[in-house]
């Protein structure tokens, strides 16, 4: 198979019939198959995946979690599951548009060269709240991950089989693709697609979920947190001792004022940063204790393959904590 396009669905049931369909008409030399990776969806989007299996437009791997596991999960269960020499991924919203998939591997096939290639905007079509998440994500990105400069950190990118393998060797629970691209290469493309406003449902990108990929892109992917912790904790010592000199300095020299208030602020600012210190310690340590006890990165329960207008063979999972 040249190409695997993989596509998380959460709660798409009213779409996702549609975009197979549509990506079905892409003709690509060497073939084509569609992988969908349901992660947990409240609505009908299994029963509505289980239907495109029954009458496959085109290769379709459809794949159902146990769970929600967010994602950057999903996505990760796609990519183990693509036969693809190059895999795309794409979300299951149509604001980025089925023709576009072939200009983006056209572009990934003519640069060969190239491990990655990520997509840009003309123009966003996001709401204000997401395109000011994805700022704020960007400038983390570049200070924390060693982003290139320039470079917009898309869901909608293409990937070679190298890089596939790269990312899918990463076995703990808390996987952040870009992360793991920007650790395994930097022969990065990029290349200007449309961008659509959403036509069906509403965006599940909420503040809970900003944090959540904020902190596996702060914790996971980079020991910065502890370097800042470190250079803060330096920087409140010489403070400190330059204060204590002064006090001393005070104490020989003139009048020495009662100075409670001064006292307490000066406790509760290093208490709390003491706190907030082991608060990131322990985020860590947390993490690591997951990642040791064996937490699953995601867990199949049902994973169906049908080949184009063919019947559909079943493979139930037997072991709910199965990974990559």
């Amino acid at each position: 198979m040249m190409l695997s396009i993989v596509i998380p669905v959460y709660n798409g049931a009213r779409s996702i019939e549609r975009l197979v369909n549509e990506l079905a008409a892409v003709r690509i030399d060497g073939g084509v198959e569609v992988v969908l990776v349901n992660d947990c969806s409240v609505d009908d989007s299994w029963e509505v995946i289980q239907r495109i299996c029954a009458n496959a437009p085109m290769p379709v791997v459809a794949i159902d979690l146990a769970r929600n596991f967010g994602e950057h999960n999903a996505v990760m269960a796609g990519y183990a599951a693509a036969s693809g020499a190059y895999i795309i991924n794409i979300d299951d919203d149509f604001q980025n548009p089925p023709s576009e998939v072939v200009k983006v591997f056209q572009h990934a096939l003519a640069h060969p060269e190239l491990d990655v290639v990520y997509t840009r905007y003309e123009r966003k079509r996001h709401s204000w709240f997401r395109n000011l998440g994805s700022r704020f994500n960007d400038a983390v990105a570049r200070f924390m991950i060693d982003k290139p400069k320039g470079l917009y950190l898309s869901s909608f990118r293409c990937v070679n089989r190298f890089l596939r393998d790269r990312i899918i060797a990463y076995t703990g629970p808390y996987p952040y693709i870009d992360g793991l691209i920007l650790e395994n290469t930097r022969r990065i493309g990029r290349i200007t697609v449309m961008h659509l406003p959403r036509t069906e449902g509403s965006s599940g990108y909420t503040l809970r979920k900003l944090v959540r990929h904020w902190l596996m892109m702060f914790v996971n992917f980079s020991v910065m947190p502890l370097r800042i912790s470190s250079f803060i904790g330096a920087l409140f010592s010489i403070v400190g001792f330059g204060m204590a000199l002064f006090a001393i300095f005070e104490r020989f020299f003139s009048d020495t004022p009662q100075g409670w208030a001064s006292i307490v602020s000066v406790v509760l600012v290093f208490a709390g940063i003491q706190l907030l210190t082991l608060g990131l310690i322990g985020e860590y340590l947390g993490r690591l204790y997951l990642m040791q006890r064996g937490k699953p990165q995601y867990a199949v329960r049902t994973t169906l393959v049908a080949s184009a207008h063919s019947t559909v063979d079943e493979a139930v999972r037997s072991r709910p904590s199965e990974g990559n």
